[in-house]
């Protein structure tokens, strides 16, 4: 009785968000063309351009409901709808309008075509009524869907209790959607009891066979089933039927990618790539003058990264950290609140501008569209050592854009990294890449994207902990010509105010250094200066780098203190970290 009265409970609020989402179409057409008739008077009356015009915005609404999936409240939150549906609004309303343009030039009209006359105003008040609108409806339909729709009972089984936090964690963030009532062991004696009194069964990583018969089990009993991927499914998710004889089977097709699909992708790559550089050029040239004004450090951070069948290539994207906080002999992802970042960096980072760079790794072949994510080769060395499928990403070119990058976070697993990269690889096709080209700009509205990780993957207990207590000391940082100098008050750190006093030793003999000065590396002796009388006297520690001559030797990372450089010989980092 519970299930048929919840069933009619579902029809219903699935009938009542049917309304909505046909009115919300209507109403979206409807304020494009009283907008722009405004000057265009004749779409104010049956024609042949009122009937191209509507033809075309209604094709180019369902083509972006294709690519963004529309209206889908009670099965995403809010923000990841309303950004979806304002993408599909905004390219549909530009497209049309371009079309709507093109068909005034005639010699009644507009000799020419004019993209920036008074009709663009009347769009940008259409896209702004159009936006208000998508949000209103968007957050009154999730309110009545799920004020009227509880949550569903949810059994999660999984293969070992280590996997419970994690699941429990991802569920959580769908607390509206569904509720956690069990997490079990895939092989608990009363189990099939436990399936049948649960809406949603969830599968965590559970043994193979224990997964196809637990499948049968939801199967017979006719329950919704959220199952892990892991790499045989995704394998045969994409695998063709086929039919031999009088028997069935799946063929799984190594190289789909034809020739022509190749040739296709890298045209676009150039002409996208192109067009970006060319369109962007501005954007590109006030961020570098950011980056220059706040440290006068460089502009472009270079690094390699692993692409198709292993091979290395250098990325180049905007900086976004203290000058050379990654040239070292250990690579460390960023982490939550990682001191290395700057101000302007943590801006470009959040809007994902830090990559624009990257454009020109498209045009010259090192990087497509869409496509895998470039990883660090440390993180790769250490992902393939955990994860020996990892290589199976490096099948196709890293990209700008795909799975990992749009429905992921940067601390992304390394396993969940994998599995999406693999949907893109084994689902591949033109069209494809069109979509997720276009729901790309949907990221800048997931603040989460940038989530970086709790603790950089690669990093000991001891080395992390002593980068968030060296996050937490402050250096004053300024800067010269030719150097990035960066002051350190000794009273702070426990320092002797005499600045010719020996340093406080930690373990292993080394100064307790921390900071800014760990990220150089390669430091040649000349390049570290000493320190004026007048600094001596204030009781400070100065530390010079003179970046032109950087990279002359290579090593493990070396740090100078000026005072006493004489008496001292070089000395390691213990960690073999950098800290800033």
């Amino acid at each position: 009785m519970a299930s048929r009265t919840r069933s009619s409970h579902q029809t219903k609020t699935d009938i009542l968000i049917g309304i909505m989402s046909i009115c919300l179409y209507i109403l979206l057409g409807v304020t494009f063309f009283v907008c722009l008739s405004i000057n265009n008077v004749f779409l104010r009356v049956v024609n042949r351009t009122l009937a191209t015009t509507l033809l075309t915005f209604t094709a180019m609404t369902i083509a972006m409901h294709a690519v963004y999936g529309g209206f889908e409240v009670g099965r995403k939150k809010n923000k990841p709808v309303i950004s979806a549906m304002i993408g599909s609004t905004v390219i549909t309303d530009l497209v049309t309008y371009l079309q709507l343009e093109i068909m005034n030039v005639n010699e009644n009209y507009n000799e020419r075509l004019t993209l920036f006359g008074p009709d663009l105003l009347c769009l940008l008040l259409c896209m702004v009524l159009q936006i208000l609108i998508i949000v209103l409806f968007v957050r009154v339909g999730n309110q009545i869907y799920f004020s009227y729709t509880p949550p569903r009972s949810c059994l999660v089984i999984i293969g070992s209790p280590s996997q419970e936090a994690d699941m429990r964690a991802k569920i959580g963030r769908y607390y509206l959607q569904w509720r956690v009532d069990d997490v079990v062991l895939y092989n608990v004696p009363d189990l099939t009891r436990r399936i049948h009194n649960a809406d949603v069964i969830f599968l965590g990583n559970v043994p193979e066979g224990a997964k196809f018969a637990l499948l049968k089990i939801c199967y017979d009993d006719r329950k919704d089933v959220m199952c892990k991927a892991d790499l045989e499914d995704i394998m045969l998710s994409n695998a063709r039927p086929a039919i031999v004889d009088d028997a069935a089977f799946l063929a799984m097709e190594y190289n789909k990618i034809t020739f022509f699909q190749r040739f296709v992708k890298r045209l676009g790559d150039i002409v996208l790539s192109v067009l970006a550089l060319v369109l962007l050029s501005p954007v590109l040239l006030v961020i570098a003058i950011m980056i220059k004004l706040e440290d006068h450090g460089p502009v472009i951070f270079s690094q390699p990264r692993v692409t198709a069948d292993g091979k290395t290539f250098i990325i180049r994207k905007f900086r976004t950290m203290i000058p050379n906080s990654s040239q070292n002999d250990i690579q460390v992802s960023v982490a939550e609140n990682d001191p290395r970042i700057t101000k302007v960096g943590a801006f470009l980072r959040r809007y994902r501008l830090d990559e624009l760079p990257q454009f020109y790794n498209i045009l010259v072949g090192d990087m497509s569209m869409v496509g895998p994510r470039p990883e660090m080769i440390a993180n790769v060395a250490r992902y393939k050592k955990k994860l020996p499928a990892f290589v199976y990403r490096e099948k196709m070119k890293a990209g700008l854009t795909g799975y990992a990058q749009i429905e992921g976070r940067y601390n992304t697993s390394a396993e969940d990294k994998l599995m999406l990269d693999l949907m893109y690889i084994e689902s591949f096709s033109i069209w494809l890449d069109v979509k997720l080209i276009l729901r790309t700009f949907t990221v800048l509205l997931k603040p989460d994207s940038t989530q970086g990780f709790e603790r950089s993957p690669g990093l000991t207990g001891r080395q992390q902990a002593i980068r968030k207590k060296d996050s937490t000391r402050g250096f004053q940082k300024f800067s010269t010509q030719s150097q990035t100098v960066y002051r350190e008050d000794n009273q702070v750190r426990g320092y002797r105010s005499n600045i010719n006093s020996p340093p406080v030793s930690g373990n292993h003999g080394v100064p307790r250094q921390s900071g800014p000065i760990r990220s150089y590396q390669n430091i040649p002796v000349q390049n570290i200066k000493q320190s004026t009388n007048s600094e001596k006297e204030e009781g400070v520690k100065i530390y010079e780098y003179n970046a032109s001559d950087h990279g002359r030797r290579s090593g493990v990372p070396v740090w100078r203190e000026q005072a006493n450089r004489q008496n001292r010989s070089e000395r390691r980092d213990p960690d073999g970290v950098f800290h800033s």
